[in-house]
């Protein structure tokens, strides 16, 4: 249909062209482009608010006063100071997520095929995948959608993370084995 009416590229925003047919697009010499860097810093700026919502419990908070209920029990959140974070994906938005936290005085450790020198240059370490898991407080998911990926995070990788850790993705659904996780 697009061909038809004349279109001969598709921009997708983000790092993922997985719901594009890309095969059937070239098939018709259609372009198929990412247009990665639009959303980098506020998908990193909502990966932060996330965290922070969770650590300092905001969102439990916010209900409870717009009920009425001022009771602070079950209201005592942590610093981030020191906590150690995890960062799935070290692209664009990875970086710029572990830049923001190093700024709160976080730990960085990071899993990527690709190590970016940005991340070593701010302090971070490259890591397996198993030890991010089982060291980070903070887990930020930031990985593309690809078949090594999908339901990365699954029943064994959760039980190689930490008791009580934070789990964030702002990447794709597919980086989840929903059933484990919920």
């Amino acid at each position: 249909e697009l061909a038809r009416r004349g279109v001969r590229l598709i921009a997708v925003r983000g790092s993922s062209v997985g719901n594009v047919d890309v095969e059937r697009a070239h098939k018709i010499n259609m372009k198929v482009t990412r247009v990665t860097s639009l959303a980098s810093y506020s998908i990193a700026e909502f990966a932060v608010a996330l965290v922070l919502s969770l650590a300092k419990k905001t969102h439990k908070a916010y209900s409870r006063v717009r009920d009425g209920n001022l009771d602070l029990n079950g209201l005592l959140g942590f610093e981030l100071h020191n906590k150690t974070v995890g960062l799935i994906g070290t692209g664009k938005a990875g970086v710029l997520t572990g830049k923001i936290l190093r700024g709160f005085g976080c730990k960085i450790l990071a899993y990527d095929v690709f190590e970016n020198q940005t991340v070593l240059n701010m302090g971070g370490k490259y890591v397996k995948l198993e030890q991010l898991l089982a060291e980070s407080d903070i887990v930020s998911l930031h990985a593309p959608l690809l078949p090594a990926t999908k339901n990365m995070i699954n029943e064994e990788t959760l039980g190689l993370m930490k008791s009580g850790a934070l789990l964030i993705n702002t990447s794709k659904s597919g980086l989840l084995d929903i059933a484990s996780v919920v």
